[in-house]
């Protein structure tokens, strides 16, 4: 992948086949991703450059202060804000493999800013180049089709933040209806919470254990083999469900299907 680079800095962007200049595109890695699961984040890197994409990953770059701003800390959540914009505005798109982070970076840092001259300014200019992945690789580098194969039925759930506040649905079922050997079940309720929610599950850890228990079978009713979505956080959540459950759905992020990593163990490691 020698397109990425690490530490923010990059050469020229190299034209494409076609002639035209690659897009720089940052990568907002998110916290869980780089904690939990990093190889959410090659998927990324992947996908994003067979896609004709330039990736950069900043060193600087910290959490999206979502956390924060959930608990109505808005104090804090500016003074992330304000880092994270500072470390990506110059980027030409602003790319995280989470629906949930992507929201907060795109719906929610203008609202914090709402009447500062200066930030407001540049929170909206900010906003505008940042996209959830799979959304990104269809939606504006026009990706119609992936080049990977999966041997397994899968079923797909539709995480709050990704299809309220982003309008995310269609664009990773019609890539994933393009991997050799996939085939897609519908899961009921996809677009029910799964009870994570962030904070959410902390808070009320009764009300969220039985919608991720309702949501565990809804998954396994599927007959399914695995489990996928494009917000780590839901993800693990639901994953931590079906195995104590004893229910035998591998769980992953769509990113690993789509970009063909799928030769690691899922989520939770194996069943």
């Amino acid at each position: 992948m020698s397109a990425v680079s690490i530490n923010g800095q990059t050469n020229q962007p190299a034209p494409t086949t076609t002639g035209k200049p690659q897009p720089t595109v940052a990568l907002f890695v998110t916290c869980l991703v780089d904690l939990f699961r990093p190889s959410v984040g090659f998927a990324a890197i992947k996908l994003l450059e067979e896609a004709g994409c330039r990736v950069v990953v900043p060193s600087s770059q910290t959490c999206c202060g979502q956390p924060a701003y959930n608990s109505g800390d808005r104090m804090d959540t500016r003074a992330i804000a304000r880092q994270v914009i500072a470390t990506f505005e110059a980027y030409d798109y602003v790319v995280a493999p989470s629906g949930s982070c992507g929201s907060t970076l795109k719906k929610h840092y203008p609202e914090l800013f709402a009447g500062d001259s200066e930030w407001e300014t540049r929170a909206k200019g900010f906003a505008a180049k940042v996209f959830e992945l799979v959304s990104f690789l269809t939606d504006v580098m026009g990706l119609e089709r992936v080049d990977a194969s999966l041997q397994a039925t899968v079923t797909y759930h539709d995480s709050c933040s990704g299809l309220r506040e982003l309008g995310i649905r269609e664009q990773p079922r019609k890539l994933l209806k393009s991997v050799a050997g996939l085939t897609l079940t519908e899961l009921p309720d996809a677009d029910v919470c799964c009870g994570f929610g962030g904070t959410f599950a902390v808070k009320y850890p009764d009300v969220s254990n039985a919608i991720v228990g309702k949501k565990a079978r809804r998954v396994a009713g599927t007959g399914a083999d695995m489990l996928l979505a494009g917000d780590l956080g839901c993800l693990m959540n639901m994953d931590g469900k079906l195995k104590r459950e004893n229910l035998g759905v591998e769980v992953r992020h769509v990113a690993e299907v789509l970009a063909g990593m799928t030769d690691q163990p899922p989520i939770g490691g194996k069943l």
